[in-house]
């Protein structure tokens, strides 16, 4: 969804062109998020007019904001941020010893794409207050209603407007009385108001060289780099302890720990209800909440981010999609670095709650769009080494149905960014019913990971690909392993499990193998350009390889796909079934082969243009006539099988984007992180 991005150098000087670059460099790394606007707000210079065009004057002493925004790319905001210096005559080697910039990219909820609907949301003339916010305000109606008969005049149609222009009244109305009020102060009296999920940081000349931020619901990250040293990892004090703090240091906030990786590894992920303010170079954070007027001093250590630059850029390749997919077999790796010891499977994560689990009445997968896919092609494993059954909940559908959930249940949520809005609703929903709750997530410090009572973390590394490839194939690694550590405790199930822990341990050079077929799904891809549907049918542990391959032509190529279960065919399907239609068949060795050779056999009947993917040497008996198009892949124990099929599938809807002329990395409408429902 939305991507925020702010920094702040203190005590260091920085030119104006470099806190541009810094804060349009963040702005890209966070590209992958989804987004169709952006904008940045930073400081112009105090010899700019003090009055505005009605001889009106600036209701403040410091700088006034600049603020740009831009519908589209950000290379299009980049053209018009450097176009509009230009015409003011923007000193860009102007040095700032302190300085305080914020960016956003915006994924249109409210108001369609266009620069009076990107962020920063100003409170109005003269920029008073600034905000960028990620996520939904659900009372914003409301609050609207009230500040136009206060006065105020809107001039987007976003939810957002009414925060900066709430910040601007709470404000007035304190600044009317007795005394001041400071920045944090205003803030809480807003935050008071909000309804919804946000994440938002606000700048404000009345508080020159100073930010604030805060969330609920949606992730934000401060990064801290002090200059001159390393970066101590003591608690954060009280406010009078960190203002004694002058050192040299750089500040940001961010939505994704992805913006700031190459500029510190050092950083603490908000909580919600917690207010972020960054006064002097020092940082203070406070616990917000609504029962009571002063909020609570939070002490708060960094954590050390575990990635490389290398994770964020493209490498040798010309995509980030492209790059993650022959990354599978490190990523793979990495997801079982640890775990696997001595033929045991080992999950500190779950060690102190497996007895609970194992007693569970039922274990429900629950997720959205691919990870709801892993989950599904993780659930005949998980039902055939624990004995518990095993039930499939789409997160949104489980939501409006109000499914029955019960204190005796596990609920096992599965999300790559651990922030799908959709999976946290039914999370809070499952914790009301009392269910344990496990995670599966690939970021750490993320929503789900803190509000689950366990979980384990895939380790797939940075994915920036809008279309999910690695995480998927690592979330369906680690669901096997945790079938694995559950029913490790029955001796029925011995040599199955041996065998699927041989073949984790082989995987990744498998993985590699078929890695190789990547000019052959080019050259399939061709073949298939001018085409306006696909169909794929799997069954067993490949329905879901056939749903997510169908999912990923749909994601990136922009063409009509549907995975299908090939038991369901005679039900409906085969009326589609011509010379034209291609139809990629997945019927690699397992329990399900000779159900998919009497599913071949009935569409060749029917002219079918199949296209089949089989275990290596089985062409002859999947094809024997020789009519159909075959891709081989190597053969695996059942339940890993699904790894290795998905991926010539990942290729091909690569190559079928690429030569449709898309865009791979960004597919039109979609985001990475889907924070609103």
């Amino acid at each position: 969804m939305c991507g925020i991005f702010a920094y702040l150098n203190y005590n260091v000087g920085r030119e104006r062109r470099y806190v541009l670059e810094v804060l349009l460099n963040g702005l890209r790394r966070l590209e992958y998020r989804g987004y169709d606007s952006a904008g940045i707000a930073i400081d112009s210079d105090l010899t700019l007019e003090a009055q505005n065009e009605n001889g009106k004057c600036k209701p403040y002493h410091s700088s006034s904001p600049l603020v740009f925004r831009q519908e589209g790319k950000i290379e299009s905001l980049v053209t018009s941020v450097y176009s509009a210096v230009d015409k003011l005559d923007l000193d860009l080697e102007k040095l700032f010893l302190v300085h305080a910039g914020i960016a956003h990219t915006r994924w249109a909820t409210h108001g369609v794409p266009a620069p009076k609907n990107s962020h920063p949301q100003s409170s109005g003339e003269f920029d008073e207050f600034l905000v960028v916010h990620n996520g939904i305000i659900t009372n914003y109606e409301v609050l609207k209603q009230t500040l136009v008969r206060q006065g105020f005049k809107f001039e987007s149609d976003t939810d957002t407007e009414v925060i900066p222009k709430l910040a601007k009244f709470v404000f007035d109305q304190a600044r009317d009385g007795e005394g001041g009020v400071t920045f944090s102060q205003v803030v809480m009296e807003v935050m008071r108001q909000l309804e919804g999920a946000y994440a938002l940081i606000f700048k404000s000349p009345h508080y020159p060289n100073e930010l604030i931020a805060c969330k609920r619901g949606s992730t934000l990250i401060l990064g801290v780099n002090e200059l001159g040293g390393e970066t101590s990892r003591h608690l954060f004090h009280d406010v009078k302890a960190l203002t004694a703090n002058e050192k040299p240091k750089e500040l940001f906030f961010s939505s994704d720990l992805c913006a700031i990786v190459e500029h510190t590894k050092n950083y603490a992920a908000i909580e919600d209800n917690e207010i972020v303010h960054i006064k002097d170079g020092s940082v203070s954070i406070l616990r917000f909440d609504n029962e009571k007027e002063m909020p609570a001093s939070v002490q708060r250590a960094l954590s050390v981010l575990e990635m490389e630059v290398e994770q964020i850029k493209k490498g040798d390749f010309d995509h980030f999609m492209k790059k993650e997919i022959h990354e599978q077999p490190g990523s793979l790796t990495t997801s079982m670095r640890g775990r696997l010891k001595n033929g045991i499977v080992v999950l500190g994560g779950l060690k102190d709650h497996m007895r609970t689990i194992r007693r569970s009445r039922r274990i429900i997968f629950i997720g959205c769009g691919t990870s709801y896919h892993a989950a599904l092609a993780a659930r005949p494993i998980m039902e055939e080494l624990t004995d518990v059954p095993v039930t499939m909940e789409i997160a949104s559908d489980m939501l409006d149905r109000k499914a029955l959930i019960f204190k005796e249940d596990t609920a096992v949520f599965v999300s790559q960014s651990g922030e799908t809005a959709d999976t946290l609703h039914a999370l809070e929903y499952a914790l009301e019913n009392g269910a344990l709750c496990l995670g599966v997530t690939n970021t750490v410090g993320s929503t789900l990971a803190r509000k689950t009572h366990c979980g384990v973390h895939i380790n797939a590394g940075c994915e920036i690909g809008v279309a999910s490839t690695k995480a998927y194939t690592c979330q369906i690694v680690v669901m096997v392993m945790i079938a694995l550590a559950i029913g490790s405790d029955k001796l029925s199930t011995l040599a199955k499990r041996e065998a699927i822990i041989a073949g984790l341990t082989k995987l990744p050079e498998q993985v590699r193998d078929v890695l190789k077929l990547d000019d052959e799904m080019k050259v399939l891809a061709q073949s298939l350009i001018d085409e306006q549907s696909l169909l794929m049918f799997g069954r067993g542990n490949n329905y879901a390889t056939a749903l997510e391959g169908a999912l990923k032509v749909k994601e990136v190529a922009l063409m009509h796909s549907e995975g299908m279960l090939a038991g369901e065919m005679k039900h409906g399907p085969l009326a589609l079934v011509d010379e034209h239609l291609p139809i990629i068949v997945i019927a690699t060795q397992d329990d399900s082969f000779s159900k998919q050779q009497s599913v071949i056999q009935q569409l060749h009947a029917r002219k079918g243009r199949l296209i089949v993917m089989c275990s290596k040497g089985d062409a002859s008996l999947v094809c024997p006539d020789g009519r159909s198009r075959v891709i081989e892949v190597p053969q695996v124990v059942d339940c890993l099988q699904p790894i290795i099929n998905i991926i010539p599938l990942q290729l091909l809807a690569y190559h079928l984007t690429v030569l449709r002329g898309y865009d791979v990395d960004q597919p039109r409408n979609l985001a990475k992180s889907v924070t609103t429902q």
